[in-house]
């Protein structure tokens, strides 16, 4: 990795370099992001669930 930051900032391009690690962190956030959200959804989902397994038993005992 040194070769490669040391090739990119004597051909100065020390600008893309930056960018291409700006753009690199800022995908796998989004990356990160999306699979948080989707283990989020289905948590909430079986916990809908659970609360309408509980209301139809609740609804059989009257």
């Amino acid at each position: 990795m040194d070769e490669l930051t040391k090739t990119i900032s004597e051909r100065g391009d020390l600008a893309h370099l930056a960018l291409f690690l700006w753009a690199s962190g800022a995908s796998g956030l989004l990356f990160w992001t999306l699979k948080e959200l989707s283990a989020a959804n289905r948590r909430f989902n079986e916990f809908v669930s659970e609360i309408a397994s509980l209301n139809r038993l609740f609804k059989r005992g009257d």
